[in-house]
């Protein structure tokens, strides 16, 4: 039953990335995506859209961009736009999420307060609100009566304002598409999965000749600290892109990764 609000195991979604990232190495062709328009948003989904909204949105962000294959951005993602707080089964228009609702609910196996709990961190129609574009009215979409709800978090969250800061995740992304602009190995290079037993970090190289990258991502809030891998400490390795800007260490010299931390280290043999 996809109708719950239980939150994924990160290494159930480190082991299905990894199967696609090495079983098409070579012979096919990725296509990158967190969102669609049958998906709910992914900075509800997989990160966290209350205070680490920006920060946990430029950490899947760069999760997903520094893979090998196409990255797909749906619209709003590229603003961390979130899920919608539908108070009512009135309030949807997703067919799937409407029938299931009276279907479930008229069983008895979930409540209402419960399904409406899950619809609004699964339905579809959290892809579906009008897109976001400044602080006007219906999020300036529309001056007419938009076919659904507009997220009420539009004048906090809107093209206009990311557009305008420098920091924004809007800009994150720019950044992320021009790295993988200049750099051939974002693109072409071969992906391994360190960690994989790890329920917070995830963590992968790609290679291309004497290149290497290492990409490091926190899905939780709980800071973390870890070694870098043999031999990274003694290559001078570049930071290409993070979300907290420069990495961090520890007395002892170990990586500190905030929450939702995200950064990316390039290195040459």
């Amino acid at each position: 039953n996809k109708w719950s609000d239980k939150k994924m195991d990160l290494r159930d979604l480190k082991s299905i990335l990894t199967k696609w990232q090495k079983g098409l190495d070579t012979i096919a062709w990725n296509s990158l995506f967190w969102e669609n328009h049958d998906q709910p948003r992914s900075v509800s989904r997989f990160g966290n859209d209350g205070d680490y909204r920006e920060v946990s949105a430029k950490m899947l962000a760069t999760c997903l961009h520094m893979m090998q294959g196409t990255p797909y951005i749906y619209q709003g993602e590229e603003l961390g736009m979130t899920n919608v707080p539908f108070k009512d089964i009135s309030d949807f228009r997703d067919l799937d999420s409407i029938n299931a609702y009276h279907e479930l609910v008229g069983q008895g196996v979930f409540t209402e307060e419960e399904m409406m709990r899950y619809l609004r961190y699964k339905s579809r129609d959290n892809a579906r609100t009008p897109f976001q574009w400044d602080d006007t009215e219906n999020a300036g979409f529309t001056t007419g009566t938009p076919w659904i709800m507009v997220n009420p978090n539009y004048r906090e969250i809107n093209a206009r304002e990311q557009m305008e800061r420098a920091d924004s995740v809007f800009h994150y992304y720019r950044k992320l598409i021009r790295l993988r602009k200049e750099h051939e190995i974002i693109v072409y290079g071969s992906y391994d999965l360190l960690l994989p037993d790890d329920k917070e970090l995830y963590v992968y190289t790609r290679t291309l000749g004497d290149e290497k990258l290492l990409v490091v991502c926190n899905f939780y809030e709980n800071t973390r600290t870890m070694e870098l891998p043999e031999g990274w400490a003694q290559k001078g390795a570049e930071f290409l892109i993070g979300n907290y800007g420069d990495i961090s260490r520890d007395e002892a010299g170990c990586l500190r990764i905030h929450p939702y931390e995200a950064f990316v280290l390039k290195t040459c043999e």
